[in-house]
């Protein structure tokens, strides 16, 4: 799967590696939900650098469509409600 972050660029991460950032994307999800702002900064920083480690980058020059795309690490926790759909960031 192609993952985009927003400001950053793109990742392309094996399918196996979203049961692990789902475990994140639920621990977010909830932060977000209780407005636990410094839990939501650290979760959503350990979600961003989880995919960067997981995942291949794609050279600046490739224009895959992204499957699915990530808030930049300071959006604020607004921006990020806006982006959610009812699975969280990420679906599954």
């Amino acid at each position: 799967m192609i993952v985009r972050i927003m400001g950053e660029g793109q990742v392309k991460l094996a399918d196996s590696h979203f049961t692990e950032l789902n475990k994140l994307d639920d621990e977010l999800l909830a932060e977000m939900e209780s407005g636990d702002e410094s839990g939501f900064r650290r979760t959503l920083a350990a979600l961003l650098d989880k995919v960067r480690e997981l995942g291949e980058p794609l050279p600046d020059e490739a224009l895959e469509p992204s499957e699915l795309i990530l808030p930049a690490e300071e959006a604020t926790l607004d921006e990020v409600r806006q982006m959610l759909s009812d699975d969280g960031l990420i679906p599954g």
